[in-house]
């Protein structure tokens, strides 16, 4: 397998470090490679996200969605029919699958639905407060030291906090 060395742009960047893991991923062939069950994944402004699936002939007992560190697993588990018919041709696909998506930092899901065949699940970025950029006000004036500075904004955060 072809690997790719991403350290010249550690050298610019912080907090990238899972770009490597997150190509060799996509790189990798395996069972979710061969396009089955069929997918969209949609956007609703910046921060919404809608992953359709087409899961016809699964009930919902059927599927399984689950999110473990990062990474939304969907699965459809399909228990066989027990007709005793004689096809002539069998062209509805009844096979079970896995289907993994790895989700961005702050990436939740916020509900699934089914509806005639079509699994939805509906995803949003919900960036903490703290992580959202914030304008620095600039004082004229020099603190005295850099503890007094450190007092006043620990002293204003337990003030805050309580």
């Amino acid at each position: 397998m072809t690997r790719y060395d991403f350290s010249p742009l550690f050298r610019n960047s912080v907090g990238f470090d899972r770009l490597a893991d997150l190509v060799d991923v996509a790189m990798q062939t395996n069972g979710s490679a061969n396009g089955y069950p069929p997918y969209d994944i949609l956007t609703d402004g910046e921060d919404k996200y809608r992953i359709n699936m087409a899961v016809a002939g699964f009930a919902e007992k059927d599927l399984s969605i689950e999110v473990d560190d990062r990474v939304l697993t969907v699965s459809g588990n399909m228990t066989p029919s027990d007709d005793d018919a004689e096809y002539l041709h069998r062209g509805i696909a009844e096979r079970n699958f896995v289907r993994k998506f790895h989700l961005a930092d702050y990436v939740n899901v916020v509900d699934a639905h089914l509806d005639n065949g079509l699994l939805s699940i509906n995803l949003v970025r919900e960036v903490p407060e703290e992580m959202k950029p914030r304008t620095i006000k600039i004082e004229n004036d020099a603190p005295k030291s850099l503890t007094d500075k450190a007092k006043k904004l620990i002293e204003g955060g337990t003030k805050k906090a309580a």
